[in-house]
């Protein structure tokens, strides 16, 4: 009876745990499904996708703009840089002044920084130039009325640009190196005592070709003509009467030694000199006495030649 009793209660027992563990697996199913039911999808997972999923991403990545916030510039540096972007125009080179020629004038401009007073720029470039064979001449830009001035020793003002002109040739010949040397060193130094800078500047080969072929130029048209008028009879000449008929004829007594007929503009039409070598003075006139007179013009110096010509055998005439 027992023995009956216990294999029926093992048997409930056995019957009970399939139960349980039938049950327990039926559970299981049923919550597997339902989570994959809630995490099923109907794009594909590039997480579960490692080749196809890292170009994706990398694509998007690099297409990805990431937003930037420009920080604003610097008041200074954005200052300087449209300075730089909208610089002022440097001063233009001006032409040349009037009264020069590059093929009788050897032409050196300079550009100074800060405006340059005339009487120092006269002063130093006459130390760096003393001793030329040849005429220098210095003239001064005025920005006011766009005009070129000569420069002496009295002029004032201040100035940007200055030109100095170093002539040729002169009857004596034309320049020598040396000169040439003395003129380009001499200005340039004047240039960078003032933190000027030179411009222009020709090339000795340049300055010293043309100079030669200005010096035969002019003397194959070179012509001066002369007269000489001398006492017939042995008498002299007398000063008095001399300087009476040469200021009635509107002749001016000059440095020189000589009178000068001259334009209205000043430039001499033809000269009177003393026949020997003593020059005529105006302390001297009163007690001098020569042997003659010499008139003298300047045929290609003369404007309308013909005619002065015309006027100074007159004047001759009345000696």
């Amino acid at each position: 009876m027992d023995s009956e009793l216990q294999i029926g209660l093992i048997g409930a027992g056995v019957a009970a745990f399939v139960v349980i563990v039938a049950y327990n697996k039926w559970q299981e199913r049923k919550h597997r499904k339902q989570a994959e039911d809630a995490f099923r999808s109907e794009h594909r997972d590039v997480l579960l996708e490692p080749g196809e999923g890292r170009g994706k991403g990398e694509a998007e990545t690099s297409m990805r703009r990431e937003p930037i916030v420009e920080e604003p510039m610097d008041t200074a540096a954005a200052v300087g840089s449209s300075a730089f972007r909208q610089a002022a125009p440097r001063r233009v080179l001006p032409d040349l002044p009037d009264a020069l020629d590059p093929r009788a004038d050897c032409i050196i401009r300079i550009e100074a920084i800060e405006p340059l007073d005339a009487p120092r720029l006269w002063t130093a470039q006459r130390e760096a130039l003393a001793g030329l064979s040849k005429e220098v001449r210095w003239f001064a830009f005025d920005d006011a009325d766009n005009l070129w001035h000569e420069v002496n020793a009295h002029s004032a003002g201040v100035h940007h640009w200055f030109c100095a002109a170093l002539q040729l040739v002169d009857r004596r010949g034309p320049i020598g190196e040396a000169d040439y040397i003395q003129f380009s060193g001499g200005v340039q130094r004047v240039a960078e005592q003032f933190l000027a800078v030179p411009a222009g500047l020709p090339s000795r080969a340049e300055a010293l070709g043309s100079a030669t072929e200005l010096d035969r130029f002019c003397a194959d048209v070179d012509v001066q003509i002369g007269i000489n008028v001398v006492s017939a009879n042995g008498q002299p000449f007398h000063g008095t009467k001399i300087r009476g008929l040469a200021e009635a004829e509107g002749l001016i007594l000059r440095e020189d030694g000589s009178f000068h007929a001259c334009d209205e503009a000043g430039g001499t039409l033809f000269t009177l000199c003393n026949y020997e070598p003593a020059l005529f003075a105006a302390e001297e006139m009163r007690t001098l006495q020569t042997g003659g007179v010499t008139l003298v013009i300047d045929v290609p110096c003369v404007a309308g030649g013909a005619s002065v010509f015309e006027r100074m055998m007159q004047f001759a005439g009345h000696l």
